[in-house]
């Protein structure tokens, strides 16, 4: 393979502050130091003074669903439903009348009147076409009669309402009949359209998070299969999420049985389980997962050597699922659990109590900054469902980094957008400043923490024989130390809807492959 040199740039290599340029041979990083110093090459690349930063790894995504928003129908800008209505009235027009109608991120609490159309209301916009539209949690969906009809087990299902508004059972039931209408053509070019807008931005990797309910086999293995460097996109490690299946997910391709093992549901649909119930209804959520059952899939995972892990969003279902975790303790003994880097998804709802069984237990918190800048703080989703309180001290990333738990940031998309910058000033301007965190931390989980929690320790960094895996960017606002400034110089202006421009990606390089070019 021939060598590249990109020289003329700004390096964030702490390990070599003065770097201003590096080598690259047979994917790896050769050589990096000042221009004046930089060997021969190949192919020479000017930087023109550009930023270089390790790549991000979105630790956590669903591929085919990001790919059916960005080329399909996006509701997240619906402000009311009649507006939902409007959307999907014009979109079903460019549709085939045996198609079905999919959709995602309508979100009822941002709406003056948090009432949602029926499926009778979807009936009609529609023209009888089969109707799916995703909630922006993913853990509930508004259907029409007619997707109902192809769907008679939902009806039969926790969670059915005839309305056409489902959750639980009911929802996967509904979600299994509208993925399986894709043909394997369509599948794969939506799940190339979402690893090439993951490549647009920065990523170098995602963690796809597949499993019952969620996505189904086929889906899984084809986007092991289209992905990664050799096929221009990135890279992706799969996490397949279904209880005592540790020995299926290795068979699969997967790097860990967990991911979407959901121990409870989202928030935003009232379906995650807590300990206090929901404001204005829905009790304490649902719980899906035994602390008996977290104990044995654990134990499985540890037999078949892989990772494991759930998702698990309320503080009740933390607790369960770290029961769980303690019960295999008793099993496996604590450094088997801890050498393991198992992984809990969300961890939103988290008290000291367990944090620190994060920390016992050396379990990785993968977490979505976004989850606060969109629906945290003393006004919006998170408020309206836990009241005040709940909701400032939701996502605690300071807390957990602050005691040293991985963390390892991810967007959910598409529940939140594919937008690793953003996601890190999420983490620097949490609604709550005690949850704050710093630049350099937050861009630590969203790169060498993501990494680690798939026990790839060396990955991450810009440093001699490390993966050549980066990204270069364009920094409107300015850089120093070798990161982009991401808030403002205002302090009145800092907080989730902070003016200052994010930095613009100009190249994606995975493993010496240049995936994305500006």
């Amino acid at each position: 393979m021939e060598s590249t040199l990109y020289t003329g740039g700004a390096l964030y290599a702490p390990a070599e502050p003065q770097a201003t340029a590096l080598l690259v041979r047979d994917g790896r990083i050769a050589w990096l130091g000042p221009d004046a110093d930089a060997p021969a090459a190949d192919v020479t690349v000017d930087l023109g003074g550009a930023l270089v930063t390790p790549a991000f790894v979105d630790a956590h995504v669903h591929a085919t669903d990001t790919g059916l928003v960005l080329t399909g129908l996006d509701l997240s800008a619906a402000a009311s439903a009649g507006e939902l209505l409007d959307a999907v009235a014009l979109y079903a027009t460019t549709q085939p009348a045996d198609a079905i109608v999919m959709g995602h991120g309508w979100d009822e609490s941002k709406w003056p009147e948090q009432v949602p159309p029926t499926a009778a209301d979807l009936d009609r916009v529609a023209g009888g076409r089969r109707v799916y539209l995703t909630q922006a949690s993913v853990h509930s969906a508004l259907v029409s009669s007619a997707l109902l009809a192809a769907a008679p087990r939902a009806a039969g299902e926790p969670g059915f309402s005839d309305t056409g508004w489902l959750r639980e059972e009911a929802h996967h039931a509904a979600r299994e009949i509208a993925l399986g209408s894709l043909s394997p053509a369509q599948r794969a070019a939506a799940q190339r359209t979402a690893l090439t807008r993951a490549a647009q931005v920065g990523i170098g990797a995602v963690h796809e998070c597949g499993g019952p309910g969620t996505s189904n086999e086929d889906d899984f293995t084809g986007l092991l299969a289209l992905a990664g460097p050799a096929h221009g996109l990135p890279e992706v490690y799969g996490w397949w999420g279904e209880l005592m299946a540790a020995a299926k997910a290795k068979e699969l391709g997967a790097v860990g049985a967990g991911g979407d093992l959901y121990a409870d549901g989202a928030l935003g649909s009232r379906t995650a389980y807590l300990r206090e119930p929901f404001l204005g209804g829905g009790g304490c959520g649902f719980s899906y997962v035994t602390a008996e059952q977290a104990r044995d899939h654990i134990v499985d995972c540890a037999r078949h050597r892989t990772q494991g892990g759930f998702h698990a969003i309320g503080d009740a279902a933390l607790a369960e699922v770290l029961e769980g975790f303690s019960g295999a303790v008793k099993v496996l003994g604590v450094d088997v659990v801890r050498q393991a880097r198992h992984r809990i998804e969300h961890a939103e709802l988290v008290d000291k109590a367990m944090i620190a069984a994060f920390v016992e237990m050396g379990i990785t918190a993968s977490m979505q900054p976004a989850f606060d800048r969109l629906w945290g703080g003393p006004r919006q989703m998170y408020a309206q469902r836990l009241g005040v309180a709940r909701s400032m001290d939701s996502n605690p990333m300071g807390a957990l980094h602050g005691v040293g738990v991985t963390l390892a940031f991810g967007s959910d998309s598409p529940v939140t957008p594919l937008d690793p910058w953003g996601s890190v000033r999420a983490a620097v301007s949490h609604f709550n400043p005690a949850h704050r965190m710093a630049v350099r931390s937050a861009f630590a989980a969203h790169t060498k923490g993501a990494w680690r929690s798939i026990h790839r320790d060396g990955e991450g960094v810009l440093a001699k024989d490390a993966p050549a895996t980066f990204a270069v960017w364009q920094t409107p606002a300015g850089h120093s130390g070798g990161l982009p400034h991401l808030v403002s110089q205002v302090l009145e202006e800092r907080g989730p809807d902070d003016p200052t421009p994010l930095p613009r990606c100009l190249r994606t390089v995975v493993r010496g492959v240049t995936i994305f070019e500006e």
